[in-house]
């Protein structure tokens, strides 16, 4: 998948305005410019920023609806993904985006493209001591189903939302998790590459 394929899925499959393309292509240079110097991503996906990181983001958007939830955390963001592409779509004044990373460097650049692009969004420095409290929990590249889900039961008096991007193993390991009753999940395919896969949980709320 090309960029301009990639442009073109975003704007007509998930609603980006042309607004929210020419954010993003700013942000994809600041992200080019700090990777010469840190680590936010691997080098080898540079030249493929549009589809493997910012469309793999997006495609999430297909699972909830921004006007119909009011709150989104993404545990391990990195350099934003997904929580911040999620940010930059978000017209909702009510809907709260907030970014969990660990790493100081990260945060100073994910602070920089908040500013830069006045993006509505909180940026937290240690998910484990951070309230988690949400109606939608994203992960990408974070720790396995079962820790995300440990962190998730700190929501306790509403049923919610997680939404894990995995690979290709991603059945066998939500096979080795004990979800119990109040869990159900589903298995989505990802538009950006054939062998990963899209897993959305289902909490329902405490009995």
């Amino acid at each position: 998948m090309n960029d301009q394929e990639a442009r073109n899925l975003l704007i007509n499959n998930l609603s980006f305005s042309s607004d929210d393309i020419a954010k993003l292509e700013i942000f994809r240079q600041y992200l080019l410019k700090f990777n010469k110097n840190y680590n936010l991503i691997s080098k080898s996906t540079e030249n493929s920023i549009w589809s493997r990181h910012v469309l793999d983001s997006a495609q999430i958007l297909s699972f909830f609806n921004i006007n119909e939830n009011k709150s989104l955390v993404d545990l391990g963001t990195g350099a934003g993904f997904p929580g911040l592409i999620i940010a930059i779509f978000n017209k909702n004044v009510k809907f709260h985006v907030k970014l969990f990373e660990k790493s100081p460097v990260k945060r100073r650049f994910l602070q920089k493209i908040k500013d830069n692009l006045n993006i509505k969004v909180e940026i937290a420095d240690d998910v484990y001591k951070g309230k988690i409290d949400a109606d939608i929990i994203v992960s990408r590249a974070f720790k396995k189903i079962e820790k995300i889900i440990e962190i998730s039961r700190e929501i306790k008096e509403k049923p919610h939302k997680i939404i894990i991007l995995k690979g290709k193993n991603a059945q066998e390991e939500i096979n080795k998790v004990s979800l119990g009753s109040k869990y159900s999940y589903k298995l989505k395919k990802s538009i950006t590459d054939n062998d990963s896969k899209i897993i959305v949980i289902d909490v329902k709320t405490n009995e």
